[in-house]
């Protein structure tokens, strides 16, 4: 099979995927429907790390600084000036990647690399909390609130009458996000993203700009984050700065990818399919807990707990994630020589 027939195929399987899921708001209830904007949502920024952080292999921590970017400039051009969050949400992108190309530039100029990159982002993360939240024309820590409309608008990207729509925003985006990935999976960019991840010394004697391609990996991935940033500031109608620039929202948009399966096409869905309801089941059993555990009721943190024991079993005992775990396992049921070719 040659390569653009693999493409094919992967879009294919990415069609299929998502056909089916266009009929989700019409066959369960608004609960549902809700935590499968969520499901979305994370596997689409799981994607944009993914990037980076999976087929580039430079690991960062702080995702937020361009979640944050886009999630802030989309809100204040449409408070401000109006602009359509459509707009705003490509401006956002752009803004990011730019901030992301120059910072990477400088973090990779300098010859920053493995557990010192990871830190680099974070501290980057970081600055901009700080910066948002002494910022006036953003007000400062107490947040920007975007105002309710009446009925539903495409335009303002809000929906009162018929929150399904937020569905089919984000299904758009998690389709774009993954057709960007499986584009990348089978291109020259994508190969040279992985001879640097193997090993940046012999990708660079084959002939590779190391530093060319890895600041490109983080402009994309910035930009990709930074438009989730602008949806969750419009689902939402608030951010502040630890909501947009938070340590938390670093951590939770890496793990998918890293339980679902670092540098692989589906591991942040599947990561995602997994962790987003287990975060919910997980702070359920904290609000109604059963009679031998009651003491656990209303005890603030204890849903995250669970939640972090829950995790930590799942890197431990699957490290290369579950999409990693079910290759080895189709490698073991089916038939044919031992060593032969993995499926794609």
């Amino acid at each position: 099979m040659n390569h653009r027939q693999r493409l094919l195929q992967d879009y294919a399987r990415l069609a299929a995927v998502a056909l089916p899921l266009l009929a989700v708001p019409f066959l369960v209830d608004p609960f549902l429907v809700s935590l499968a904007i969520l499901t979305l949502y994370w596997a689409y920024l799981g994607n944009a790390w993914n990037i980076m952080g999976g087929y580039a292999g430079q690991f960062s921590f702080g995702h937020a600084m361009f979640y944050g970017i886009g999630a802030y400039t989309s809100t204040m051009l449409l408070l401000r000036f109006q602009v359509s969050p459509w707009l705003g949400m490509l401006a956002g992108a752009g803004l990011a990647a730019l901030f992301g190309a120059g910072a990477g530039y400088l973090l990779f100029r300098f010859g920053v690399r493995g557990h010192f990159f990871a830190l680099g982002t974070f501290a980057l993360a970081e600055m901009l909390r700080l910066i948002a939240a002494e910022t006036e024309f953003i007000n400062r820590s107490i947040g920007v609130h975007i105002p309710l409309i009446r009925g539903d608008s495409w335009w303002r990207l809000q929906f009162e009458r018929t929150q399904g729509n937020y569905y089919f925003v984000i299904l758009g985006l998690f389709v774009l996000g993954m057709a960007v990935t499986i584009g990348l999976h089978r291109s020259h960019l994508g190969a040279y993203f992985q001879a640097i991840r193997e090993n940046e010394e012999a990708a660079a004697a084959l002939g590779v700009d190391v530093l060319r391609y890895k600041v490109y990996a983080v402009a994309l991935s910035a930009a990709l984050t930074a438009m989730g940033g602008s949806f969750f500031a419009q689902y939402f109608l608030f951010i502040d700065p630890t909501l947009a620039f938070g340590v938390s929202v670093s951590v939770q948009i890496l793990l998918r990818p890293i339980v679902g399966g670092v540098g692989t096409v589906w591991g942040p869905l599947v990561g995602a399919l997994l962790l987003t309801p287990l975060a919910e089941l997980t702070r359920a059993f904290v609000r109604t807990p059963p009679p031998s555990l009651e003491f656990l009721r209303g005890r603030s943190g204890v849903d995250v707990m669970i939640y972090g024991a829950l995790l930590i079993l799942v890197i431990l005992f699957i490290p290369d994630g579950l999409v990693g775990a079910g290759r080895r396992l189709w490698g073991r049921l089916s038939p044919g020589p031992r060593g032969g070719r993995r499926p794609s």
